[in-house]
């Protein structure tokens, strides 16, 4: 079981910059919901923006601790025009 700012701190720690949003879904700290805003995003491909997060909590993945993981990946501009 991992907590959610636990794999908030995972990401932040690869993207400086980025806002970070997490939700257990299950509440069993292992399926989370993540929302992040971050200009690392910026000209990258959805599954680019995608690999970058999952290399970021990689070992929390690979040992299991998250078994799932929903992604929403935008950059500042994307959110600032659908405001």
């Amino acid at each position: 079981m991992i907590s959610p700012d636990q794999v908030k701190s995972m990401i932040t720690t690869s993207l400086p910059d980025a806002e970070v949003a997490v939700q257990d879904l299950t509440g069993g700290g292992d399926h989370y919901q993540v929302a992040i805003i971050s200009s690392a995003f910026e000209g990258l491909s959805l599954v680019k923006r995608h690999q970058l997060v999952y290399q970021s909590v990689a070992a929390a993945m690979t040992s299991e601790a998250i078994h799932a993981l929903s992604l929403e990946t935008h950059t500042p501009g994307e959110v600032a025009a659908a405001s």
